[in-house]
C-alpha cells in the first residue's frame, strides 16, 4: 500500500490536501457550470421555464435525498479499508452500496410518482410555471438511478484519493451537456424535455466512466451485493450521512417555500443566486473531499494526530479561499444575477442574497470540514442532529415568526440563513475538536 498513489496515510498533509482538492474543486465547478448550463438553456426558453425549472430541481433532489448521502457513506466505509491496506473488503462495501443504490432508487420512484406534483404546487407553482416543472420533472425521475450509482462511484472514488477521475469526467459531462442542449432543446423543438433528456444522456456517460475508472483500480467489476450482513453496518454508516443530506434539501425546500411566498420571480433569483454561491463554494468542497479522504484512511490506517491535523489545516486553507470568494459575492453579484436574466426583480433577489450570506461563507467551510471528518470517523450521528436543527428546526421556526407572524420582508429570510449557519459552525467545530482530542 505504501508508495501508491492512493496512499494518503504518509507524507506531508498540505501536499495531499492540494493535491487532492484541486481536481475536486475543477470536477464540482464543472458539475455547477453544468446546473447553471441547464437554468441559463430554460431562461433562453422562457421565464416561466426557468422558474418551472427552479421548481422542479427542488422536488427532484428532495425525493433524491435518501440516496445522496451514498457518496459520503459509501467513501467513508471504503477510506477506512484502503488505508488499511485491504482492497478485496474496499471491493465488497463497493458492491454493497451499489445495492442499497438500487433499492433506494426504486424508492425514490415510487414516491415521487406519488407527491411530486403536490409539493410542486406547495412550493409555489403557477398555472405558468407548473408545467414546464411537471415535464422536466417527469423525464428526469426516471432516469433517478443513474444519478443514485453516480453517488456510490464517485464516493469510492473519493475514497481511494482519486478525484482527478471524478473530474475528468464531470468536465466532459459538461461540454456534452452543453452541447446536447440546444440541439435537443430548440434544434428538435423539444423544450423543456430536451433539458431533461441532455441531462440523463450526460449522467449516464460519466457513471459509466467512473465505474470502468474503479474497475481498473479495484480489479473486478462493481456488481450490486445483497450479503445482509454487511447492509447492517453498511446502512449504520449511510443512512445518518443520507439523512443529514437530506435535512439540507429539505431545508433549502423549506427556505424556497418562504422565499415563495413573495412571488416566483423571487423563487427564481434566490435560486440563481444559491447557484451562484455553489460556485463560489466549490473550492471549499473540493477542500472538503480532500479532508475526509485523509481523515478516512489515517483513521483506518490508526493514526489519531494525522486525523487532527487533516483538519486543522484545511480550515487554515479555507480560510484564505473565504477571503478570495467573499469580495466576490458583495461586489460583483449584480453582474453574475445579470448573465442569467434580465429581469430586475430576480436580478435584485439574488443579489442581495449573495451579499448578505456572504457573511456566512467561513461558516460553511468549518461545516462542512467537520461533519466530513466526523463521517470519515464514522461518527454520523452529531452531524445528523446538527443537520437537523440547522437545515429544518431552527429556520422553520424562525422564519416563521418573522415572515408569517411580524410580516418582515424577505430579506428577513436571507439573514436567518446566515445566524443559523454562523452558530452551526461554532457548535460543529467545537464537537469536532472535542472528538479528535479525546
Amino acid at each position: 500500500m505504501t508508495g501508491t498513489s492512493d496512499d494518503l496515510t504518509t507524507g506531508s498533509i498540505y501536499r495531499h490536501l492540494i493535491r487532492l482538492s484541486i481536481p475536486a474543486s475543477m470536477g464540482m465547478v464543472f458539475n455547477t457550470l453544468y446546473n447553471l448550463t441547464d437554468l441559463w438553456f430554460a431562461g433562453l426558453v422562457s421565464d416561466a421555464a426557468l422558474a418551472g425549472m427552479s421548481v422542479a430541481g427542488s422536488v427532484f433532489f428532495l425525493l433524491l435525498g435518501m440516496s445522496i448521502g451514498l457518496r459520503t457513506g459509501t467513501a467513508a466505509m471504503i477510506a477506512a479499508d484502503i488505508g488499511a491496506g485491504r482492497r478485496n473488503e474496499a471491493q465488497a462495501w463497493l458492491d454493497t452500496g451499489i445495492g442499497v443504490a438500487v433499492v433506494l432508487s426504486v424508492l425514490s420512484l415510487v414516491i415521487g410518482w406519488l407527491v411530486a406534483d403536490d409539493i410542486i404546487l406547495f412550493l409555489g407553482a403557477t398555472p405558468t410555471t407548473a408545467p414546464p416543472a411537471k415535464e422536466y420533472l417527469s423525464i428526469i425521475l426516471g432516469g433517478n438511478i443513474i444519478f443514485v450509482l453516480g453517488f456510490v462511484a464517485s464516493g469510492a472514488l473519493m475514497a481511494m484519493g482519486d478525484t482527478a477521475s471524478y473530474r475528468n469526467a464531470l468536465a466532459v459531462g459538461f461540454f456534452v451537456n452543453f452541447a446536447l442542449n440546444p440541439a435537443l432543446t430548440f434544434g428538435l423543438g423539444l423544450g423543456v424535455t430536451g433539458l431533461a433528456l441532455a441531462t440523463l444522456i450526460t449522467q449516464t456517460g460519466t457513471a459509466v466512466y467512473m465505474f470502468l475508472v474503479l474497475k481498473r483500480r479495484l480489479g473486478a467489476w462493481a456488481a450490486p451485493g445483497f450479503d445482509m450482513a454487511r447492509w447492517g453496518p453498511f446502512l449504520q454508516q449511510t443512512v445518518p450521512a443520507s439523512l443529514n443530506m437530506m435535512t439540507i434539501i429539505l431545508g433549502g425546500f423549506i427556505t424556497v417555500a418562504f422565499v415563495g411566498r413573495f412571488g416566483v420571480e423571487q423563487v427564481a433569483g434566490y435560486t440563481v443566486g444559491l447557484r451562484l454561491e455553489q460556485v463560489l463554494l466549490l473550492p471549499a468542497l473540493g477542500l472538503n473531499a480532500a479532508v475526509m479522504a485523509l481523515a478516512g484512511q489515517n483513521f483506518g490506517a490508526g493514526q489519531p494526530e494525522r486525523v487532527r491535523e487533516s483538519y486543522l489545516k484545511g480550515l487554515t486553507i479555507g480560510l484564505g479561499m473565504a477571503a478570495v470568494c467573499i469580495p466576490v459575492m458583495v461586489f460583483f453579484s449584480p453582474a453574475l444575477m445579470m448573465v442569467f436574466s434580465g429581469d430586475e426583480t430576480i436580478i435584485g433577489t439574488g443579489a442581495s442574497y449573495l451579499r448578505i450570506d456572504a457573511l456566512a461563507f467561513y461558516g460553511y467551510v468549518v461545516l462542512f470540514q467537520s461533519v466530513a471528518v466526523l463521517q470519515a470517523m464514522k461518527r454520523p450521528m452529531f452531524p445528523m442532529v446538527l443537520g437537523i436543527a440547522r437545515q429544518l428546526v431552527l429556520p422553520a421556526c424562525i422564519n416563521y415568526v418573522l415572515i408569517v407572524w411580524l410580516g418582515y420582508p424577505l430579506m428577513a429570510v436571507f439573514v436567518t440563513v446566515v445566524g443559523v449557519v454562523i452558530a452551526a459552525a461554532i457548535v460543529g467545530h467545537w464537537y469536532t475538536m472535542r472528538i479528535l482530542n479525546a
